[in-house]
């Protein structure tokens, strides 16, 4: 019964667009179903199959809610249970992985992605043979995207699931998987996994360097476009602690002029025209397209509603901690223009943009951010070679948020502690800073009083697939 159900799971991801031309593929949402092979047999087929991962990528079970706002931030402890008596994710926030609220979660994460990632494994396995029926540089972006969505889907699992690489390269983590079919597979090591994503990631660069139209359409960031692949790069190279090539990386995407920090003025202006994602940043983003419906009324996330069970937030004086409002961060423009007031309860205000435009690609709701600019900064400064040249990349960042600059003569230790603060400031309710604490081994979270060891930072595979695949031991 496992084997059918993980084969329909399968076969569910063909369910694409149709009817959109080569210019709109971008805007369409999968509405038809059509043939797997009928599909693959033009250009605009494997540009809608492309769409469709995207599709996959922004639901809730991925980067719409569990892998951004939701799972990945309360596990990092970016909000309290104590603020409701009735809190819907006290396991969650426990860290109890197989707890009543946290095991559907987990099991959801699980298969929607490697649901995701057979049907990026179906487009490669029929685009070389129809590389004859594409136009310009679009066999070599379709098929450097879809490797860039394979690699980036594996590489949030491996951080989810798989142990830390500096001390346990050598323990089973997941599959990694490069063929559509729904066998099971032995699970690679955290080396040989992380090996696996460089190996895609190089690929796809060699396909969309000098290809991608990233320099002139900005609907580019929600895509996997070239530097998307260099900055996934440069976090699987520093997740292996390559310092080297993680910081050429992290250049590379800094250095292209295309990415800009944020400026001040685009943030502290009114509602409607509030860049809350500080956009110029996104690097990489992802559309979702109905996500007020969970996190504003069905699930009432970022605002007050008389059943606050659902309600992901902190208090006031939690988020002046995180925000070090008591010292030098009242001018921060994270805390002064995203953390306001619905009711009598204080929420991060990142996702409830507002769009007045008319111009598509222009608007600034309905958008996740899934790697930005401000994380190659950091990179740059954690891989430096002495703090000092580290603290200049964090001063950059530092200054467009509004904050004094550091003075120099910093030790190590206070370079840490430093870029710590900013990846607690910057991601939060983004999901990534679970991750960084993981890669860290950090023995304590802010806001919790737990202390950790890699145990608590490594999600158990889910019992169904260890039910279907019996090769983790």
């Amino acid at each position: 019964m496992k084997t059918k159900t993980k084969i329909f799971a399968i076969l569910t991801m063909f369910i694409l667009v149709s009817g959109a031309g080569c210019k709109k593929f971008l805007e369409v949402d999968p509405k038809s179903t059509m043939g797997s092979d009928q599909l693959l047999s033009s250009e605009v087929g494997f540009q809608q199959a492309l769409t469709g991962l995207y599709s996959q990528m922004a639901s809730r079970d991925l980067y719409g809610d569990n892998l951004t706002m939701g799972f990945s931030s309360l596990i990092a402890q970016n909000y309290s249970a104590s603020l409701s008596s009735v809190f819907s994710f006290p396991t969650t926030v426990a860290l109890n992985y197989k707890g009543a609220d946290a095991a559907p979660l987990v099991a959801a994460i699980w298969t929607k992605a490697y649901n995701t990632i057979a049907g990026a494994n179906n487009i490669l396995a029929k685009i070389d043979d129809k590389k004859d029926k594409f136009t310009a540089h679009h066999y070599g972006l379709i098929k450097g995207e879809t490797l860039g969505v394979r690699a980036y889907l594996h590489f949030d699992l491996l951080r989810l699931f798989g142990a830390n690489f500096a001390t346990n390269p050598t323990k089973k983590a997941i599959p990694y998987r490069t063929e559509l079919n729904a066998l099971s597979k032995v699970p690679s090591t955290v080396a040989e996994v992380s090996a696996f994503i460089l190996e895609d990631l190089k690929q796809a660069e060699m396909l969309m360097k000098g290809k991608d139209p990233i320099l002139t359409e900005k609907s580019r960031r929600f895509r996997m476009n070239y530097y998307a692949i260099k900055a996934l790069q440069a976090k699987v190279y520093l997740f292996r602690g390559d310092k080297v090539n993680a910081a050429a990386a992290a250049n590379e995407v800094i250095n292209s002029g295309i990415f800009t920090l944020i400026d001040a003025k685009k943030v502290s202006v009114a509602a409607a025209a509030k860049d809350r994602t500080f956009s110029t940043e996104q690097v990489f983003a992802i559309r979702v397209k109905d996500m007020r419906v969970w996190v504003e009324t069905e699930n009432a996330y970022f605002k007050t509603v008389s059943d606050n069970r659902k309600n992901l937030t902190r208090t006031l004086a939690d988020f002046k901690t995180l925000y070090e409002v008591d010292a030098t961060g009242g001018t921060d423009i994270r805390y002064a223009n995203l953390i306001e007031t619905d009711g009598l309860i204080s929420f991060c205000s990142k996702y409830w943009q507002t769009w007045v435009g008319t111009v598509e690609n222009d608007r600034l709701d309905q958008n996740v951010t899934l790697m930005r600019l401000s994380e190659m900064y950091y990179i740059m400064a954690e891989t430096a070679t002495t703090p000092d040249e580290g603290l200049v990349f964090l001063n950059q960042v530092r200054d467009k948020r509004v904050l004094p600059v550091i003075a120099s003569g910093v030790t190590a230790q206070r370079l840490t502690d430093e870029i710590t603060k900013e990846y607690q400031k910057d991601f939060y309710a983004e999901g990534q800073l679970f991750y960084y604490y993981k890669r860290k081994l950090s023995p304590r979270m802010l806001f919790s009083t737990k202390n950790l060891t890699e145990a608590n930072y490594v999600v158990p595979v889910p019992d169904n697939e260890l039910e279907f695949n019996p090769n983790y031991n």
